[in-house]
């Protein structure tokens, strides 16, 4: 409440969660050059077993996925369903509860992981206690999420958060289904689901989880923040909804296609294969849908770093989203699988898509939020080039790379034998390997930038009280007084009383 009593956003636990996604991307990023340079230079493990390519590795990916992109996903979730729901947050100490609750979580099982406690399993890895914790803290996410809507003062579900409610839906499921397990010590425990059929559901689950996560979360990100930025309203609200109903059918069974030529049957390996080139469908009509979205404002491309770089996500996600789609014919896959090709794929999606649309957002919500201009464009302008000139040498790096294994892994001899040992081929890799660093390292320097930019404009500041804003409640029949705001994103729910 403010002063006349009035109820306001509960925007503290959204800035706090930005510093954090902040700071895992730092800290995740610095691993992943740390382990950029590990495959050039073997012995920056200088000895230590905690510090092996094989322990930091997923650490890697769990800072970057659940510290960065779950705490970016939390904070624009809270942010833009107060905002769509036009009412404060539904219990907002549970909010503050999973907010900080997950920082720890993240944290200790980053140490765990160092540990060597791992349950092998790729985006999975964190043991049993975890898995519980994890558990909980995402049915309080869930409860101030779908809790806000259901106190919602208006009929409309803005399509965002259609997104982000499938994300916590599908992921929770994902979740339960991947680690049901039988703990035999603290740190250890064992698959209830035996070999092929463990793979299946683990693919299931590891696929899914970059579908509803770092696919379907981010794009209830776009559908709320591209409007608000570009000043325009969504393309084509019709073409949103669909595209989320075929988007959300059809990516569920598209996990196995990481299984090609394993011992999983075969019309499962062929299913998935065409329903990964169907989700081509649903991912083109969004990226289309964002193009003309924000066709009308590209004079405003030149002066809004925020818009660039949410403008440049939508671009890598197309690219990503043919691509995946691609490398799941069975014809590519035999070349790509087990290469760095997967691992350029992977980044042209983590880099030029999730990372640089979190980043657009970022520069969008903290100067509105703390009321105040960004405390320097030109660090901002900075940081695009330095993340576009980093995410494309990092894909084209990888590119080549999995292309030339897989070449050169099925280039066999008159008598049948391979032409090339794994060391002559790993050998070759060097180059590629070193143009990967400096990519690494071009774009954690745009990182660390934005942060200094970020908290800068943070410094001694506190989030600005905004009231929702008050409109005609057609369900109640009630009129409420329309209190000044941010310029409209053309969503239906903001209509002027």
């Amino acid at each position: 409440m403010i002063s006349d009593g009035r109820e306001i956003y509960h925007d503290g636990v959204v800035k706090r969660l930005i510093q954090f996604s902040i700071i895992w991307a730092v800290v995740g990023m610095v691993v992943g050059v740390w382990l950029a340079a590990q495959l050039i230079w073997p012995g920056l493990d200088f000895g230590q077993f905690w510090l092996t390519f094989g322990r930091i590795r997923p650490l890697h990916t769990n800072g970057i996925i659940f510290g960065f992109g779950v705490s970016a996903l939390m904070a624009t979730a809270f942010y833009s369903v107060q905002r769509t729901s036009n009412v404060p947050l539904f219990m907002p100490r549970l909010a503050w509860i999973c907010c900080y609750g997950w920082q720890v979580l993240v944290l200790l099982g980053g140490i765990s992981l160092l540990a060597g406690w791992t349950s092998t399993k790729e985006y999975a890895e964190l043991e049993w206690p975890f898995d519980i914790v994890i558990t909980i803290l995402w049915v309080c996410f869930a409860v101030v999420f779908f809790g806000t809507i259901a106190t919602r003062r208006i009929r409309s579900i803005y399509v965002s958060n259609w997104f982000y409610g499938a994300l916590i839906i599908v992921i929770a499921m994902l979740h339960i289904v991947n680690n049901l397990a039988l703990p035999v010590s603290i740190n250890k425990s064992y698959s209830l689901f035996p070999g092929a059929q463990d793979a299946i559901v683990q693919w299931w689950y590891g696929h899914n989880a970059v579908g509803f996560l770092l696919t379907g979360g981010f794009l209830g990100m776009l559908y709320y923040f591209l409007p608000k930025q570009s000043g325009q309203p969504i393309w084509s609200y019709r073409l949103s909804v669909i595209s989320f109903w075929a988007f959300t059918y059809t990516y569920i069974w598209a996990g196995p296609h990481h299984l090609h030529y394993n011992s999983i049957p075969e019309w499962v390996q062929s299913l998935a294969m065409v329903m990964s080139l169907i989700l081509l469908a649903p991912s083109w009509a969004t990226m289309i849908n964002g193009i003309m979205t924000v066709s009308k404002a590209w004079r405003k491309l030149s002066v809004d770093p925020a818009l660039k770089f949410i403008v440049l996500a939508l671009a890598f996600y197309g690219l990503a989203t043919f691509e995946g789609p691609m490398m799941a014919i069975r014809s590519v896959n035999i070349v790509s699988h087990f290469t760095d090709w997967t691992i350029g794929h992977v980044h042209s999606g983590a880099l030029g898509w999730n990372a640089m649309i979190t980043y657009g957002t970022f520069y969008y919500m903290v100067p509105h939020m703390m009321g105040r201009e960004l405390y320097s464009v030109r660090l901002a302008n900075i940081h695009f080039w330095l993340a576009l000139a980093g995410t494309m040498l990092y894909i084209l790096a990888m590119w080549g790379a999995g292309v030339s294994q897989g070449l050169l892994w099925l280039s066999i001899d008159d008598i049948g034998e391979l032409s090339y040992s794994f060391n002559d081929v790993m050998a070759a890799m060097v180059p590629y390997y070193a143009l990967r660093l400096v990519a690494g390292l071009i774009f954690l320097a745009g990182t660390v930038l934005m942060a200094y930019n970020l908290f800068r404009t943070m410094y001694g500041r506190h989030t600005v009280a905004v009231s929702p804003p008050l409109i005609i409640d057609e369900l109640q029949g009630t009129v409420y007084k329309e209190e000044p705001r941010e310029p409209s994103s053309g969503n239906a729910q903001e209509v002027p009383a």
